[in-house]
């Protein structure tokens, strides 16, 4: 079973926070089962942003889990605005999150950490 969006963007955001770091929610989603996409901002001004991994990287013991993959990699605020304009007007219940950290260090679960199990 998947744990509800509301809680793993809560447990996020403390994650966050116990490092130092900052985060905020930008848009809040469906409370559970919204989509998630994370912006991570750095301090010369580019962003990363990290969208759901594609459903064929999970297997029966991971698909309760939430996995990312890096959508765009340091790259102009208003590249990432765009798509994330183009993701909500396809799923407008999805969730975006602020992070201003400069090392995510294990915060935020990367698909291509994992082998696929196809």
């Amino acid at each position: 079973m998947r744990l509800r969006t509301d809680i793993f963007v809560s447990a996020l955001l403390r994650r966050v926070f116990a490092k130092g770091d900052f985060a905020a929610v930008e848009a809040k989603g469906a409370d559970e089962a919204g989509a998630v996409f994370i912006r991570q901002h750095f301090r010369d001004g580019l962003e990363t942003l990290y969208g759901p991994a594609p459903q064929s990287l999970f297997d029966g013991e991971t698909s309760g889990e939430r996995l990312f993959e890096r959508r765009l990699t340091r790259e102009e605020p208003v590249r990432v605005r765009e798509l994330l304009e183009r993701e909500r007007k396809f799923d407008p219940d999805l969730w975006i999150v602020e992070l201003e950290a400069d090392d995510l260090g294990g915060i935020v679960p990367l698909a291509n950490e994992r082998e696929n199990p196809l």
